[in-house]
């Protein structure tokens, strides 16, 4: 018998099906990938199952027994518990005041400090981790805050665990203990929904696959008896075409953004480089090696960097957001959710968001025009929403991506600083926001890309520039590209 069932689970939200009919089985002690395009209901029906959304139709049964988890709490009753993608912490409070939040330890009718704390630890151990649980959740990386989400569903008896997107902001060391841990879970018979767009993390840790696509389910099958190719192709109903980039054979024009001895503090330091019209430069390194600082500090977000920046000869100075929006620079950040759009607000306020001084007259936004803008992006960038006013936050990581990508294509930016291109977007996304990418080199726009995921960088790029504790350890022109290359440089290797 099936440990966990879905029989035809049914979501509405207004203007979107998110799902329709789903049904699929899972097997206990197993871990189980859900992959589909952004939109598709991965995170959706995970999020029924934990109690966090409430189905409008089906039904599931664990263990034999039909279930409705209306909230968290009773899912959690019920054994089942949810790893977010996001912060699901209190940020200001500590390890141990956060793993046992719903249920302080007292004395006397005040908290038992002592007694909080023992049971923090026994919390962490049932998972073999080592954190201070007097640690403010708001310091940890977010590998850590995620064990720590783990280590509090497994130490309240959870039996099922879903996991969405666990690796999407982790570390290479980070993401090695999550799968060490996934592993040593699945030992202990506790089963495992893993929502991802990793297909080579899939393939690594999961048993059996369900694909879903539209909000359908499409087919659920073994681990082994599929392919990468095939599930690819499974989740967007097509065949996916990767095509080289054009831009590559054309040649670059003139110096857009030329930065010399940029620094600031411990975050970077001596940094060099130049961006061309209609080229695209990579900037790769692992986390901590300050590749995110140095594009923030060109964007005038730091004021403490020294050295020199130039647009279009130029110059531009330093500390200066006004100045670098009028020099025609524009930040996609690493967080969209945080720092890119303001997600209580739809999808043409986000898209015009950056271009309002040239929509307005006299204090007063053109409608006409602001709605004109918005459509043109909004459709170039084939942005899956039920129409322009739909709230971004209802969209999904794909398309809130694009949104971003929009605002600053609304605004003609000459120069952008684009930080994560892809994070946390499947597939097919992708695949369109590296035509857009390249398209935009075409037009002559200059790009300075900053990746984790160096098949990205090496699949786009024209020349790919590798930081190494905050500074520059070298350049790697594209007749050069290989992972082996760039990581070498990354962790300061010499070739053997």
């Amino acid at each position: 018998m099936p440990f966990l069932e879905f029989h035809g689970i049914t979501k509405r939200f207004p203007g979107v099906l998110a799902l329709d009919g789903v049904g699929f089985s899972v097997e206990r002690g197993t871990c189980h990938a859900l992959i589909g395009e952004n939109g598709a209901g991965k995170s959706t029906l995970g999020k029924i199952l934990a109690g966090v959304h409430t189905a409008d139709g089906g039904e599931i049964r664990l263990d034999g027994r039909a279930i409705h988890p209306a909230t968290p709490l009773a899912a959690r009753e019920l054994g089942i518990a949810m790893v977010h993608q996001e912060l699901a912490f209190c940020p200001n409070l500590s390890v141990a005041e956060n793993l046992c939040l719903g249920d302080l330890p007292r004395r006397a009718g005040f908290v038992d400090r002592t007694a909080l704390r023992a049971r923090a630890r026994a919390m962490l151990a049932t998972i073999g981790v080592d954190i201070d649980p007097d640690a403010i959740i708001g310091t940890l990386s977010t590998g850590r805050e995620q064990l720590v989400q783990i280590a509090a569903a497994v130490g309240t008896g959870a039996k099922v665990i879903v996991m969405d997107e666990p690796t999407s902001s982790l570390s290479a060391a980070e993401t090695s203990e999550l799968f060490r841990l996934v592993r040593e879970l699945k030992a202990r018979g506790i089963t495992l929904i893993y929502v991802s767009h990793r297909l080579e993390e899939l393939f690594a840790l999961c048993d059996h696959i369900t694909v879903l696509r539209d909000g359908r389910h499409v087919i659920t099958e073994r681990v082994a008896d599929t392919n990468p190719h095939r599930v690819v192709t499974q989740m967007i109903g097509r065949e996916l075409l990767i095509q080289s980039p054009v831009h590559l054979t054309r040649e670059p024009g003139t110096c857009r953004l030329a930065v010399h001895g940029l620094s600031s503090g411990n975050l970077f330091r001596n940094i060099n480089l130049e961006v061309r019209a209609g080229e695209i430069v990579g900037v790769a390194g692992i986390v901590g090696a300050g590749r995110s600082e140095m594009v923030q500090a060109v964007f005038g977000l730091d004021p403490a960097a020294t050295g020199e920046i130039e647009i279009g000869g130029r110059p531009l100075p330093l500390g200066s957001i006004d100045a670098a929006l009028a020099a025609g620079i524009g930040l996609v950040p690493e967080d969209r959710k945080r720092q890119g759009l303001v997600l209580g607000l739809n999808c043409r306020e986000n898209t015009v968001l950056a271009a309002l001084p040239e929509l307005s007259r006299l204090g007063w936004v053109r409608r006409a025009a602001e709605r004109t803008l918005a459509q043109r992006f909004v459709s170039r960038l084939r942005v899956k929403a039920p129409s322009l006013d739909t709230i971004t936050a209802g969209l999904s990581g794909g398309n809130q991506q694009k949104i971003a990508l929009a605002k600053w294509l609304a605004r003609s930016c000459d120069v952008l600083l684009i930080d994560e291109p892809t994070r946390g977007v499947d597939v097919g996304a992708k695949a369109e926001i590296y035509q857009l990418l390249d398209e935009l080199a075409c037009e002559g726009k200059a790009l300075l890309v900053v990746s984790s995921e160096l098949p990205e960088l090496i699949g786009l790029c024209r020349r790919i520039l590798v930081m190494r504790n905050g500074q520059l350890a070298g350049e790697v022109a594209r007749e050069n590209f290989s992972e082996a290359t760039l990581m070498r440089l990354m962790a300061g290797v010499a070739a053997a």
